[in-house]
């Protein structure tokens, strides 16, 4: 990991090294946390955050999922954030806020333990690679089911639930493949372990709902109105784990892996075997509204100040 000189803990600028947790926080035990995924670009008004606020927002409402009331307001992570970034003196780089509950009391009753919140930036690369992401991957339909709605909390980014995307993913890896894809607990297409899931046959986008346990992704809801916006039809519906071998086009969209085309899925080429001519135009257009480049989703960008504000 690319260390940074300073990480956000419950109000202070710690030294990277110095950002420690008691071994019996409860988080650690029980899973008791949410975060985010969130990156912060070098683009053409300068270092900024892409769509900033829609990950905040979505860290308040896993907080709210599993009863964790956060001790800051949405504004000041934002600023805290924007801050931290400004104080590492990074153009890009990714940022990870987690709220978890702390050190205080043991049990599964969570309730009177309080919330701690840390922010981290770092540079990180891409979750499947450059080369994923220009050539496509290799995925494998695994045989771990994507968490029930009648078990946990789906649409929560939450850790404890990722031990399901990591079962995946070592299967996945350990039988040669680049990434897991995961169907619900019907047996429908759901998503990757840390992405949403796009499906174009015909020139039509489909991409599963809220009922299929995905995610509800900012990645994923990114490239639906970039979609839009060039003219294709997107369909928001539940999709057949059949329909994957008879797909023209496959790509995964998320803020670690950003979009990547899937060129393989269990040892079958999609369409052609390599990244469509739809998944790499809408890729074309992502890649210039993360950089600033495409006017028209400026409104994405968060700018980080050029020096830190604060002492």
């Amino acid at each position: 990991m690319e260390q940074s000189d300073f990480i956000w803990m419950n109000g202070e600028y710690v030294p990277w090294q110095d950002a420690q947790v008691h071994v019996l926080t409860h988080a650690l035990h029980y899973g008791t946390s949410v975060f985010e995924g969130v990156r912060c670009y070098d683009t053409e008004i300068g270092p900024a955050i892409f769509r900033h606020q829609d990950h905040i927002d979505r860290l308040f409402r896993s907080a709210e999922a599993y009863f964790m009331e956060i001790p800051y307001s949405r504004e000041e992570i934002r600023t805290a954030t924007l801050e931290l970034i400004a104080r590492n003196g990074l153009r890009s780089c990714y940022i990870r806020p987690i709220a978890y509950r702390g050190y205080g009391s043991m049990g599964l009753f969570p309730l009177t333990i309080d919330v701690d919140l840390t922010i981290a930036v770092w540079e990180w690369g891409l979750y499947l690679g450059e080369d994923g992401k220009r050539d496509g991957v290799r995925a494998k339909i695994s045989s771990w089911r994507r968490i029930s709605p009648e078990t946990l909390i789906p649409y929560a980014k939450a850790g404890g639930q990722y031990l399901n995307s990591i079962l995946a993913k070592v299967e996945a890896h350990k039988a040669g493949y680049d990434e897991a894809l995961l169907l619900d607990h019907v047996g429908n297409v759901c998503e990757g372990t840390g992405e949403n899931i796009f499906v174009v046959r015909d020139g039509v986008i489909s991409t599963p709902p809220m009922t299929s346990s995905i995610l509800e992704g900012i990645s994923r809801d990114s490239i639906i109105k970039i979609a839009a916006d060039m003219g294709h039809e997107v369909v928001v519906r539940e999709i057949a784990a059949d329909e994957l071998p008879i797909a023209d086009e496959v790509f995964l969209t998320g803020t670690a892996a950003e979009m990547v085309p899937v060129r393989e899925i269990d040892d079958r080429p999609v369409g052609i075997g390599k990244p469509g001519p739809i998944t790499k135009a809408l890729l074309a257009v992502y890649e210039d509204a993360l950089h600033g480049r495409d006017e028209r989703y400026r409104d994405w960008l968060d700018p980080v100040p050029a020096t830190p504000t604060s002492g």
